[in-house]
């Protein structure tokens, strides 16, 4: 009996950040699922960022890196990777295939230059790479006397262009006749929350023989989409009363597009006619490009958006919806919301409040009781974003920039909006297989939400007479 496949983890596996596992098929043949950046505390603060993300594992018997979306700590270190001398294609959706590119320079222009000549070369050198696959169809990778590798990709309900990876793969000598199946492996990727704007719910697959599952809310449930449209009313409410600004740290792919989606549902919506008047800004570049992008991509939005585009709403091109663009609009921007009375929304990166405009906005802000700040996506531990998150109900204060900023703004999370499967959803993804897997690796998480969650699986296991081992 062949020792193969393995898996072995280059992170994302003791955090929640930095993704990246190999699965050994054989002695010379691998393939690599993530490319990711470590952040947060997954970071090493010891070691230059050159040095935490080299890539130092072998590359020349990887055939393939499939992507499994296009946040920065699932890609951020394909330049270490092309730089280490990987030479095969880059495997993603369709949809990802368009937003990759995005990714990958605005990534080189804060990590590595600002030559632009450098940046459209290797931007090149990644387009050439890529290979677009539609969901739900096999792709084969090797089909020779000794191996049979495939893999195919369906819809994680993460962010547009999300999937989970399956991956099925023999050496021809060890097909199991009787079965005629081979080694089925599934790489869930970041998997979505139901009912998540703009995109379809993942679907479980039919089965697994291993499961690599991620487990970042695997210790929590989210509120329901009425719930948090509730809330996300009740804070631009309270900036309609106090003429405050609901600052909104959020990530520049994925989150600002849903979130601009339910606004523009509840401006339609509302009785309020000050509601017809509240500014919404995007303050990101790299947010208005992802946007648009967003739009060109409707064949991928689900049921309930196209519904709305077909009614003759634009609900990711709103009149209330404004876009800054340059540092001095950025500028003026802070400026006119931090010294006047009149309300409005900005959803601004860095998600984690870790770099960017919205340090900016917090910097001029989070001491004015007027304002709100809105969490809607995960702070990794480290981050000035659970910082705030933590201290500021307390009265506490954050330290921006070098700066101590003490925290008088309302601070609120919403979990619903979160781009990540609760534990629950978590659950129905292994419950819902015909044939459940008898390995599951939890990743992509922090120790008491692994914990949680392997508790969760356990019971569920000992309850429908099912054996698993989980290892986390």
């Amino acid at each position: 009996m062949s020792q193969f496949p393995v898996i072995t983890h280059h992170g994302g596996h003791t955090g929640v950040t930095g993704s990246c596992h190999r699965l050994q098929i054989s002695e010379d043949l691998a393939l690599l699922v993530d490319c990711g950046l470590f952040q947060g505390e997954d970071a090493d603060r010891a070691l230059s960022t050159l040095e935490q993300h080299c890539v130092t594992f072998p590359v020349d018997d990887v055939l393939a890196l499939v992507v499994t979306h296009v946040h920065i700590d699932h890609i951020g270190r394909l330049p270490y990777l092309l730089a280490a001398g990987y030479q095969g294609p880059i495997l993603c959706s369709v949809p990802s295939a368009r937003l990759l590119p995005l990714v990958i320079e605005d990534a080189l222009k804060i990590g590595f230059t600002r030559d632009r000549a450098l940046i459209e070369r290797f931007l090149e050198e990644v387009e050439g790479r890529l290979v677009p696959l539609d969901y739900n169809h096999w792709h084969t990778l090797v089909d020779d006397d000794r191996h049979r590798v495939r893999v195919r990709l369906k819809r994680a309900g993460h962010i547009l262009g999300s999937a989970y990876v399956e991956v099925d793969s023999e050496e021809v000598d060890s097909l199991d006749h009787q079965s005629g199946q081979a080694q089925r492996t599934v790489f869930s990727g970041d998997l979505g929350a139901p009912h998540s704007p703009l995109l379809p719910a993942p679907e479980p697959p039919e089965r697994a023989d291993v499961l690599v599952l991620e487990s970042t809310y695997g210790d929590r449930l989210h509120e329901d989409r009425t719930t948090r449209q509730l809330r996300l009313k009740a804070a631009i409410d309270h900036a309609l009363a106090d003429g405050g600004t609901v600052i909104i740290p959020a990530f520049s792919v994925g989150r600002t597009q849903e979130l601009l989606y339910e606004l523009e549902g509840l401006i339609h919506d509302a009785e309020d006619a000050r509601w017809q008047d509240i500014e919404i800004i995007v303050d990101s570049p790299l947010a208005a490009r992802f946007t648009a992008v967003y739009r060109e991509l409707k064949p991928w939005w689900d049921a309930e958006a196209q519904a709305r585009r077909d009614g003759g709403r634009h609900p990711l091109a709103f009149d209330n919806l404004y876009t800054v663009d340059s540092h001095d609009e950025h500028q003026q921007t802070v400026d006119y919301l931090a010294g006047n009375h009149r309300p409005a929304v900005v959803i601004a990166a860095s998600g984690m409040c870790a770099g960017g405009r919205v340090v900016n906005y917090l910097k001029r802000m989070l001491d004015d009781p007027r304002h709100d700040v809105l969490f809607i996506g995960y702070q990794a531990v480290g981050t000035p974003g659970r910082d705030i998150q933590r201290y500021g109900p307390r009265g506490g204060w954050v330290e921006l920039d070098g700066q101590r900023i003490d925290i008088r703004a309302q601070i609120d999370t919403i979990g619903g909006y979160s781009a990540h499967a609760d534990q629950a959803d978590l659950l129905r993804f292994i419950q819902g297989m015909a044939e459940p897997p008898h390995e599951i690796r939890l990743v992509h998480g922090d120790p008491g939400a692994k914990q949680a969650l392997e508790a969760e699986i356990h019971a569920w296991a000992a309850a429908s007479g099912h054996h698993v081992q989980i290892i986390s």
